[in-house]
């Protein structure tokens, strides 16, 4: 964390913060709030202030039953702390979370069938009339230009890959305009909304990006697929796995925090009961 947003932490209002008496010191809620992005100051140590209380909280219960830790290394020279080890065990000891059967995960897949369909994949090809909004004259010349291309494209669609190659600012014109696949995420958003929305074999009026304006082509629309159940079973199986040991965890330390008495900071939603 930058020395300025250290200075502006140290004078967030200091609250006693503690768990059945044991003090969190201030200065460690400070470090653990570069952890926790938020829009204030505050809310960022208000949020490291609850993550600390839930981790006291978690080793004083693995404390009481006397567990030891036990540190798990990953193969690559990295040791759990003991700590992080108390914590694991504490977990794996009291917090039981049964894998999930076929027909949960089946229940799970028909309530998303968008989540598993396959990208839609568009080939298309595009001019571009490179230009800078910030350059008015320039600005109006691109659009200019690529109105006198849109029109000669009425006439003759079939010289787009010709004037392309001829006109474009894009490396792609070595290649005709053309930009290959093209699935969601991968071109700017104006770009995106007006390919998805073209019909096969259309060329759109010029859309304006940030890079300038576009007269766009769309080869072909391949429409996108739902997977079925069997090739995404695993898939489910894990993420339903621990969405249920997230909410398992946090109902276990619901249940300490209802017995402990915690100072200076509110544990009030489910997200504050995360074991980090």
């Amino acid at each position: 964390m930058s020395c300025s947003v250290q200075s502006v932490l140290s004078s967030v209002p200091r609250r006693a913060v503690s768990v059945n008496g044991v003090a969190i010191p201030h200065e460690a809620i400070s470090r653990e709030a570069q952890n926790h992005p938020a829009p204030t100051p505050i809310g960022a140590w208000q949020a490291a202030a609850r993550a600390l209380v839930v981790r006291e909280l978690v080793l004083q219960e693995a404390r009481r039953l006397d567990l030891r830790p036990a540190p798990a290394e990953d193969g690559h020279g990295r040791r759990e702390t003991d700590e992080e080890a108390l914590i694991r065990g504490l977990i794996d000891s009291q917090v039981a979370t049964p894998d999930p059967d076929e027909a949960s995960c089946r229940r799970y897949y028909d309530s998303n069938r968008a989540r598993f369909r396959s990208p839609d994949i568009l080939e298309c090809a595009h001019i571009l009339l490179s230009a800078r909004r910030e350059e008015p004259a320039a600005y109006a010349a691109a659009r200019a230009r690529a109105e006198v291309l849109l029109a000669e494209l009425r006439e003759a669609p079939h010289a787009f890959s010709r004037l392309a190659s001829a006109h474009s600012d894009c490396p792609s014109r070595a290649h005709g305009g053309n930009l290959g696949q093209v699935t969601r995420g991968m071109t700017t958003a104006e770009f995106e909304q007006a390919l998805f929305s073209m019909r096969e074999g259309e060329i759109s009026q010029p859309v304006e990006s940030r890079y300038g304006f576009h007269i766009i082509r769309l080869e072909h629309h391949i429409a996108g697929r739902l997977l079925p159940f069997e090739a995404v079973h695993v898939r489910i199986a894990a993420y339903v796995a621990e969405r249920s040991r997230r909410l398992a965890v946090a109902q276990y330390v619901a249940r300490l925090s209802a017995r402990a008495t915690v100072t200076g900071v509110e544990l009030a939603s489910p997200g504050d009961l995360r074991v980090h």
